[in-house]
């Protein structure tokens, strides 16, 4: 990978290594969302997919998500655009809208765990969906 390549390159043209390096670890996309039938408005849940392990934020089995949990979606270059529950501090949709990346962000400071004592990770502060019972009761005023 090239130095600082998020930065200099555009998403679209980013290689599989670098596309799979932008992603900040911070699980927030692996939480449930409950979609208003009427207005179509999205509330976040602290409920996450049950292959997120919650002591980490990541998902146990990245690799094969798709056999387990088939509605999770797969980002790509895109659907990235289109996706709007993407969390506001997502790398991706930051870079796909020319943004910068947070100082938190491992690729900027180096660090894997900062986005966690950031505060912007869901370790530590979810309920596995095999655990939640009625998601409704799970609502959040957390902004994602």
């Amino acid at each position: 990978m090239s130095n600082r390549f998020w930065e200099n390159t555009p998403i679209e043209k980013l290689d599989r290594a670098q596309w799979e390096a932008l992603c900040d670890g911070c699980g927030k996309c692996c939480l449930h969302k409950l979609e208003d039938d009427e207005t179509g408005e999205l509330f976040p849940t602290n409920v996450s997919c049950r292959l997120l392990d919650r002591r980490t934020a990541q998902c146990s089995d990245y690799r094969h998500r798709h056999a387990y949990v088939s509605e999770c979606v797969r980002l790509n270059r895109d659907n990235v655009y289109s996706i709007d529950w993407l969390p506001t501090t997502c790398a991706y949709r930051l870079r796909a809208a020319g943004e910068p990346l947070p100082g938190w962000h491992y690729l900027v400071s180096g660090d894997r765990d900062a986005v966690h004592r950031a505060g912007e990770s869901v370790k530590g502060w979810t309920i596995s969906e095999d655990d939640a019972g009625d998601f409704e009761n799970h609502v959040i005023d957390r902004v994602l």
